[in-house]
């Protein structure tokens, strides 16, 4: 059950943050950041990319030498790299809102929804969620990295002036998509099918997002003290998670 509530609490929680306390240090906010994309690329390599290439393995050893002639022409690097595109793509149209980078932009509407951030932000968090239905641990990681992004995205559409309405509609349908996203992985025999070719995607996906964190956290591409620390944390609790 833990696996639903996480994500969708750290959504709700980090709109309720923004709304109430309206954090005003962006520093705290990169450092919270830094260590959410640590913490999230960790769990990625440590966890979800050697199961990837596990169930590949398996999946040759059970079905032979056909099997793996087929999975030699669509190898899983290269479901990996479609990840990293389609992340891309999808940041075309949200501006790069996955990672917190929304300051600056605005809306020539302030009533109206922002509907291309809204799909491109809502597809990337349903597909984080499909391997969650296998990777429990992955809900802590999605958990972190949506906090402080919830923080950031309500703060911005608040001083944009964004009807409250629309706002809270917003991060609600954001917070439920990624535990949708588990609960189809787990219900739908179709997802089931292609569990380690849409997981792959989803590494590709986190691949980007967390090392673009990481880098985007620190002004001009410098680590200072803090923010290493943040990273290494990051780690190190990720390895013992």
């Amino acid at each position: 059950m833990m696996i639903y509530i996480l994500p969708l609490l750290s959504v709700v929680l980090g709109y309720a943050i923004a709304l109430i306390l309206k954090p005003t240090n962006r520093q705290n906010l990169k450092l919270l950041l830094a260590f959410s994309g640590s913490f999230l690329l960790s769990l990625t390599v440590m966890h979800l990319l050697p199961d990837v290439y596990k169930s590949v393995m398996m999946g040759h050893a059970e079905h032979g030498h056909n099997h793996a002639h087929e999975h030699g022409n669509n190898p899983i690097g290269l479901y990996i790299m479609a990840g990293i595109i389609f992340q891309i793509i999808l940041e075309y149209f949200s501006k790069g809102a996955e990672h917190g980078h929304v300051h600056g932009q605005g809306h020539e509407h302030s009533n109206s929804m922002p509907w291309l951030l809204f799909i491109s932000l809502c597809t990337h968090a349903l597909l984080e969620g499909m391997p969650v239905s296998h990777h429990h641990d992955l809900a802590w990681g999605i958990a972190i990295h949506h906090f402080p992004i919830a923080i950031i995205l309500t703060a911005f559409f608040v001083n944009s002036g964004l009807n409250k309405t629309i706002i809270l509609l917003f991060m609600m349908a954001f917070a439920v998509m990624t535990p949708l996203g588990t609960l189809l992985s787990g219900q739908l025999a179709f997802i089931g099918n292609y569990y380690t070719e849409i997981s792959a995607i989803v590494v590709g996906i986190l691949f980007h997002i967390s090392s673009t964190i990481i880098f985007e956290s620190s002004e001009g591409h410098k680590f200072n003290m803090a923010k290493l620390l943040a990273i290494i944390l990051g780690v190190i609790m990720a390895y013992f998670l």
